[in-house]
């Protein structure tokens, strides 16, 4: 049935459908949605109390479990213009919906305990794991055989690493990572939906130059039909675009973890079909960042007794040396356009 919705129509045509499908049914239906959650959600979101002192009273009372906007006119929209026959598709959408359950679970229970620590570490990372070795597994098994578990290095080094049986395990590390980073990130407003844009539209031109004959000349692999992919992320960005209207200061509603896990893994999940880990390491450098720091904060913490930071995650150390919420936030997002604009270089 949904096939039928894209018969015919060139990969170019069907991503602009999927973008402004998802950014308008996002736009029509967060409203309802967000009422809808603060009738269940009385209490909103539980903030940390060993957060910033601030957010207690500038956040309390918001709804968490915004991403399910987004998951759901993303994977609508997917269903309705991508080709969803192929194998990359359907990985998308199973890691979109079992890192979006997984994420909503967690987030029914923070609401229901009003506990900002519900489902246990140990557990969340297990079930990551588990679904990123499913996903890894077939990615690894649809890619052409002679590229399959190779690291490709771009520009300037163009180097093709050979991993072999450690490419698996090493791409389960790339999807968990990014699952958790993008998590992290997500906590002012407006921060995660932000950066998330500014990966998904740089990934969505990796895609579709991975699915050209002439990838090579942007020192990408071809990889047969990854083009599909392309679409898939345009309908992220009108997703996250729509989500982003609701999610800026103050905001109306928080991503939970329903959508910073999910995302995070999709976008993980994208640099492992297009071959192109090492460009996420660059424009996910935000991510990156908030993962070392709280690394670093724990390690330093266990070792010393002292911290490393003022808080982490790392936004919220540069909220306790006076910057304002906007402000931090808006410098993030430039940080993320200009480490983009770093990842275009090496395909040039």
């Amino acid at each position: 049935m949904f096939a039928l919705m894209n018969l015919g129509l060139s990969v170019e045509i069907r991503m602009l459908f999927a973008f402004a499908s998802a950014l308008l049914l996002s736009l029509a239906c967060g409203g309802p949605l967000i009422e809808y959650l603060h009738i269940k959600q009385k209490q909103g979101q539980p903030i940390r109390k060993d957060g910033p002192q601030s957010h207690l009273k500038t956040k309390k009372g918001t709804p968490t479990m915004g991403g399910l906007l987004i998951l759901g006119t993303a994977i609508f929209s997917v269903l309705l213009f991508a080709n969803i026959t192929y194998h990359f598709v359907w990985v998308s959408l199973l890691v979109l919906i079992v890192y979006g359950a997984t994420g909503f679970v967690d987030d029914y229970w923070k609401v229901k305990r009003q506990n900002s620590n519900a489902m246990t570490a140990g557990m969340k990372l297990f079930l990551q794991f588990l679904t990123a070795a499913v996903a890894a597994s077939i990615i690894t098994a649809a890619t052409p055989h002679s590229i399959n578990t190779v690291l490709n290095i771009p520009n300037p080094i163009n180097y093709m690493l050979q991993l072999s049986w450690l490419y698996v395990p090493f791409a389960v590390i790339v999807m968990s990572g990014a699952s958790n980073g993008v998590n992290l990130s997500d906590g002012l407003d407006g921060l995660a939906s932000g950066l998330l844009i500014v990966a998904f539209v740089f990934f969505m031109a990796v895609a579709y130059l991975c699915g050209q004959p002439n990838a090579t000349d942007f020192h990408l692999l071809y990889i047969p039909r990854c083009s599909e992919i392309a679409v898939v992320c345009a309908a992220l960005i009108g997703s996250c675009l729509g989500f982003l209207y609701f999610n800026k200061p103050k905001a109306r509603v928080f991503m939970g973890d329903t959508g910073s896990l999910a995302l995070g893994a999709m976008l993980g999940a994208i640099a492992i079909m297009t071959k192109s880990e090492i460009l996420l390491a660059i424009v996910g450098g935000v991510f990156v960042m908030e993962t070392v720091s709280v690394m670093i904060q724990v390690a330093y913490f266990k070792k010393t007794g002292k911290r490393f930071f003022k808080m982490a995650p790392i936004h919220h150390h540069f909220e306790q040396l006076g910057w304002s919420e906007k402000k931090v936030v808006l410098s993030f997002w430039l940080t993320a356009l200009l480490l983009a604009a770093i990842g275009t270089l090496t395909l040039i």
